[in-house]
């Protein structure tokens, strides 16, 4: 089996700065920073993310041996503290050494200086200590014009060390999006078939993918799965039948045969998924001249539909860049589910979205359904579908885009999934409204040049994916 490299954990280096010659002038100082730093690394132990703490750096020296321990320690992500007035030349070689993105932290341990008790010490050298306790901004514009001058890209965060939610929401959402870019790094994307023939706007270059996102791609065939299907047993086939009718809302129209088939597929695709370590899938096939091609590609829907729901998503279509979209949304913890526009009711200022074949079961509202087709439109063969809504509430959409100079964006909106009569045709589909209204919604998302389809996931999570694609390097547009 190949391992899924996306089990790797994220890690996040963290280190303070200062300036060694003011440890022998104040007394304390220096352990008082110290302190402060350990305080942000506890802090982001707790979200559950592997910390590189390497305390104090103030002295150039002892900037160039960090920068070689984070490369070491192999780490992701950078959070510098400033902790009072430090040189920059203690800062350039750790970030230089290091190459991972760098977080500046201008945290004040409280929201001000008590004046009156500093002023009332009666000793200016210990007055002028408890000043650079709380120096953090001082040397931020100079740490940014030397990282702007060297061409090293930076994001801030200002604010309280302490008691302080907006501050460390944002520091939790940088990392969250740092862990979301390694999960994508780590990512291994399996290409099974065919792109469907004429869609030009989903064709993707998979170097381009790999560039930007890192991970891996590996191409598939059909009839590998075929193969992996012949040898399903019967017993397997009826256990995979009794965790569908426990997973789903099974209708009664729903022929036996039909879910002995689905069930086939399903086991199937699980093992194909194991034995190549697939942290995400993306198919079509045509299926033409193949009886046996047809059969597994014309049953997948409700596997796929379990693979997603347990996050490993699978799109349709062959569309690597919304499948890439799709774990995005999923590495976030808000699902992530394959859409498109379906229909736009203008009476209640929504338009209705969604899409044939797999959806995401854990965003559901309510159980997903399971129901006979006698046609997949515009696609060959037939059985059977699934039929949901996403769950009522926030929720954001999120594409892809791949402009004509070859770079790719991220497209956001966010809006609502509302409740209301959706179309039971046997695909998902919800009802969706935006603050800006349908119509400007649609003519601002089609401007921004996605493709025709997108990732659904719950809650609003502009700000994370904005803070995703500027580590990555991307373009961002939020819609709404």
């Amino acid at each position: 089996m190949t391992a899924n490299l996306s089990n790797n954990s994220l890690k996040v280096g963290i280190f303070g700065i200062g300036l060694e010659a003011y440890w022998s002038q104040f007394r304390g100082l220096e352990a008082r920073l110290r302190g402060y730093v350990e305080e942000v690394a506890q802090r982001v132990a707790r979200l559950g993310i592997e910390v590189v703490n390497l305390g104090l750096v103030d002295t150039p020296d002892r900037a160039f041996a960090a920068g070689h321990d984070f490369r070491r320690a192999d780490v992701d992500l950078i959070l510098l503290y400033v902790t009072t007035y430090a040189l920059s030349s203690t800062v350039l070689p750790v970030v230089r050494r290091a190459k991972v993105p760098v977080i500046v932290l201008n945290l004040s341990p409280a929201a001000n200086i008590d004046y009156a008790q500093l002023n009332h010490m009666g000793d200016r050298t210990k007055m002028t200590g408890e000043w650079l306790a709380f120096c953090s901004a001082c040397p931020v514009p100079e740490i940014a014009n030397v990282f702007e001058r060297s061409g090293i890209p930076f994001f801030q965060v200002s604010g309280m060390l302490r008691n302080d939610s907006i501050a460390w929401n944002e520091i939790g959402d940088w990392v969250e999006a740092a862990r979301v870019a390694h999960v994508m790094e780590h990512n291994r994307l399996g290409l099974l078939g065919h792109y469907y023939s004429g869609m030009l706007d989903i064709y993707s270059d998979l170097t381009g993918q790999c560039a930007c996102f890192g991970g891996h791609v590996e191409i598939l065939e059909v009839e590998e799965l075929a193969s992996l299907r012949r040898e399903v047993s019967e017993g397997d086939v009826e256990t995979r039948v009794a965790e569908f009718r426990t997973a789903f809302d099974i209708q009664n129209d729903c022929p036996a045969q039909e879910l002995a088939r689905a069930a086939r597929t399903s086991i199937a695709v699980d093992i194909l998924i194991e034995q190549h370590g697939l942290g995400s899938l993306a198919y079509y096939y045509k299926g033409t001249g193949s009886a046996e091609n047809e059969d597994v590609i014309s049953s997948i829907i409700l596997g796929t539909s379990l693979l997603t729901g347990r996050g490993i998503p699978v799109a349709g279509e062959y569309e690597v860049k919304n499948v890439q979209a799709m774990k995005i949304m999923d590495a976030f913890g808000a699902g992530g589910s394959f859409t498109e526009y379906y229909a736009v009711d203008y009476s209640d200022d929504v338009i209705l979205m969604g899409h044939d074949g797999p959806g995401h079961m854990a965003i559901a509202e309510g159980k997903t359904k399971v129901r006979p087709l006698k046609a997949y439109h515009g696609k060959v063969g037939q059985g059977l579908s699934v039929e949901m809504s996403v769950k009522h509430g926030p929720v954001t959409l999120l594409s892809i885009a791949e402009a004509r100079n070859g770079r790719l964006k991220l497209v956001v909106a966010e809006g609502e999934s509302v409740p209301g009569p959706i179309l039971q045709i046997g695909n998902t589909n919800s009802r969706y409204r935006f603050s800006i209204g349908v119509r400007k919604f649609m003519n601002e998302w089609s401007a921004a040049g996605p493709a025709h389809h997108c990732a659904v996931g719950l809650g609003h999570l502009a700000s994370k994916v904005r803070k995703l694609a500027q580590l990555l390097g991307l373009d961002f547009v939020q819609v709404c």
